[in-house]
């Protein structure tokens, strides 16, 4: 599929920024249409249904969170918060409500746009196959079988216990989307205690390791610091 079949909103109000997102998505042959408010943005989300928004939260008149809030009453649009906020509760807050993603400014345009191509791939193939519908996760030498709950790697078969294989399915499940620490507790365990983190940590360190991440290398799962974990879609 062709990128000029997507239409993309920013929602930011530094004119330099918005230029530069705007130069970086049609050079990259997406439709753009932008605004510099909340309530313009809102307007230009309900009358272009656009297929990604990239939203800033420091406004001119109200937060980026309302805009945020808003569009999850009704709506599954991708949405990438790009912000100058650095602060951990901000991002946590913003991907429980319900973004996608959250870069924050200073940004790499390479990685925003490999962001943006992410989660514009995990919104198409959610429309066409429905999110839970497939029995395959496949990103690049990994696969998963969900009705066999068995994992391969170059096609050879990881052994997984239990709890590694719930948490590897459930990330999988929002690949490219950053999944926050309480969310994959809650959806594992059904409870969160002051022993849950660690818990979760340990286990995601035994998954890697038996997935064969490595530092520095193109891993399939990412660690957000603080925040939470996001599941890496390869390309072959």
């Amino acid at each position: 599929m062709n990128n000029n079949k997507y239409k993309i909103l920013i929602i930011e109000d530094e004119d330099n920024i918005n230029n530069l997102l705007k130069a970086l998505l049609e050079t990259s042959g997406y439709q753009v249409i932008s605004s510099k408010s909340c309530s313009n943005g809102q307007m230009l989300f309900a009358s272009h249904r656009p297929d990604l928004v990239i939203l800033d939260l420091g406004l001119p008149d109200y937060d980026g969170m309302d805009f945020l809030k808003e569009v999850r009453k009704d709506s599954l649009t991708p949405i990438i918060v790009l912000s100058a906020r650095t602060n951990e509760k901000d991002k946590v807050d913003a991907l429980d409500i319900g973004a996608n993603d959250y870069v924050t400014k200073p940004f790499s345009s390479a990685e925003l746009m490999a962001r943006v191509r992410s989660a514009l791939r995990i919104s198409r193939r959610s429309i066409g196959e429905g999110k839970l519908s497939g029995v395959r996760f496949k990103s690049g030498d990994l696969e998963i079988d969900y009705d066999a709950r068995r994992v391969f790697v170059d096609k050879t078969e990881v052994t997984l216990t239990q709890t590694e294989y719930n948490i590897l399915a459930f990330l999988s499940k929002h690949s490219g989307k950053v999944m926050t620490y309480t969310s994959i507790i809650r959806d594992i365990w059904g409870y969160y205690d002051i022993n849950s983190t660690k818990k979760l940590q340990v286990n995601m360190a035994n998954i890697r390791k038996k997935l064969g991440d490595k530092p520095g290398k193109n891993n399939y799962i990412v660690n957000e610091l603080g925040v939470g974990y996001r599941m890496c879609e390869i390309d072959e």
